[in-house]
């Protein structure tokens, strides 16, 4: 047995094998590409689908997997536009396409020709499931999904410290309300115990909300220190096994169970839980959840603006009203003096009629008289003579009864502007207008102060 210590594999030198060849790196993978292409090409390989993505130029990147390994793969534009299906992370699927190497990076590299469903991943099955009980007990229904706050007076976010969607969703709050209270509940996001650990966060945001709500309704409680009326459960993207714990069962009856709406904003506008199903609204990415709870101050300051145009707008409209009340108040203060003119001219029909009755009576009395001397003696003449000094007396008494007469001597009629007689003290306040019928015409009058006798 040769017991002479060899030599370690760091004192070898290229010089020591004369017959060995010296590979640059690219020729080396393109060599090692050479061997796979003539050993495997073209392969045809089934897996489940991780971390799919299309590139703005078209092109698709993405893992297939299974229980034992997993390797990188490509699909190019022209290939992908053939696809009859969209490809979703969590499917099993069947490739055909050249085994290589990535001389950039050295990696292993599936180029992908072709594509077709093989049927559907274990964890996607499971989602499926999972979603279809859920669905049917009722857990996605709009009718029981609330609108959101119109003016959140606080908001809960549950999230992981670390995770990048806390600072998105931080950031949008301060730039749009920076004003509003935030609480954090820092939970797990990914794992075997983000699930539970979420769950946790929940309830405790959900004891803030309902001690609120008590707090609102009168029931003797004191206030919490920041009234939360609206949730946030967010993260950031990732493949289906990294937001595998948002199609947990347990969180999603945990999320509808929210006494205030609960916004659901996890993973990219493509990806899709179960906690966004039973959320009150699902936000495409956590920046959108963070906008959706919130308006912008500049929003709430044009709508104040419309509001006090809106005010202003009503006033004036109103002034408007009473301007025109006014002016027709005051049209109808003026016609007054038509309805006195009416009454003056009903007083003097009467004092004619008065006045000619009166006449008609003393003629009938002459004839009367006339007729009583010539029948009666001549010593009647002294009956007569007194009967017509009555009658005389009794003319002087009906002439002073005359409205005229009795406005001749400095007395006037007095009435209200609608031609209501004024015949008391009381009837006449201070500052009300009145109109005076004199002997010769008529005046209007404002009453300034009033004597009680």
């Amino acid at each position: 047995m040769d017991t002479s210590p060899h030599p370690s594999p760091s004192s070898v030198s290229p010089a020591s094998s004369p017959s060995a060849r010296i590979w640059e790196v690219g020729a080396l993978c393109r060599a090692v590409a050479d061997a796979l292409a003539a050993r495997f090409n073209p392969v045809e390989v089934r897996g489940e689908l991780s971390g799919f993505s299309r590139a703005a130029s078209g092109h698709c990147y993405f893992n297939l997997k299974d229980a034992n390994g997993q390797v990188r793969c490509a699909m190019f534009r022209r290939s992908a536009q053939a696809l009859d299906f969209n490809p979703r992370d969590g499917e099993l699927v069947e490739v055909v396409g050249k085994l290589g190497v990535y001389e950039q990076r050295g990696d292993l590299q599936l180029i992908v020709e072709g594509m077709r469903r093989a049927g559907q991943g274990a964890l996607f099955e499971q989602f499926l499931r999972l979603k279809a009980q859920l669905e049917s007990e009722g857990l996605f229904d709009t009718d029981r999904k609330r609108a959101l706050p119109l003016m959140p007076r606080g908001v809960g976010i549950v999230t992981s410290l670390g995770a990048a969607a806390l600072h998105d969703v931080v950031t949008a709050l301060r730039r749009r309300v920076p004003h509003l209270p935030v609480v954090l509940v820092p939970a797990l996001v990914q794992g075997a115990q983000a699930a539970p650990s979420m769950v946790v966060a929940l309830q405790k945001l959900y004891r803030m909300a309902e001690a609120q709500i008590a707090y609102d309704a009168g029931l003797g409680i004191d206030a919490p220190a920041v009234a939360i009326d609206t949730i946030l459960l967010v993260r950031g993207g990732g493949s289906l096994e990294d937001l595998w714990a948002f199609n947990d069962e347990q969180l999603a009856r945990t999320v509808v169970q929210s006494p205030v709406p609960l916004v659901s904003g996890v993973g990219h506008e493509t990806d899709f839980t179960i906690a966004d199903f039973c959320a009150d609204l699902r936000a495409p990415t956590p920046t959108a959840a963070a906008e959706l709870v919130c308006q912008p101050g500049d929003v709430w300051l044009g709508a104040l603006d419309l509001m006090e145009q809106r005010l202003a707008d009503g006033v004036q409209r109103h002034l408007d009203r009473q301007l025109q009340r006014l002016d027709m108040a005051a049209r109808q203060i003026g016609r007054p003096s038509g309805s006195v003119h009416g009454q003056q001219q009903l007083l003097d029909r009467l004092g004619r009629r008065l006045q000619a009755a009166a006449q008609s009576q003393l003629h009938s009395q002459d004839k009367r008289v006339q007729h009583l001397a010539s029948v009666f003696p001549v010593g009647t003449a002294r009956h007569l003579e007194r009967s017509e000094q009555r009658l005389a007396q009794l003319h002087a008494r009906l002439e002073l009864l005359n409205p005229r007469q009795v406005l001749s001597r400095g007395y006037a009629l007095l009435t209200d502007m609608q031609g209501q007689v004024v015949s008391a003290v009381t009837q006449a306040t201070p500052g009300k207008a009145l109109h005076a019928e004199l002997a010769d015409g008529s005046v209007d009058v404002v009453v300034t102060q009033r004597l009680l006798v």
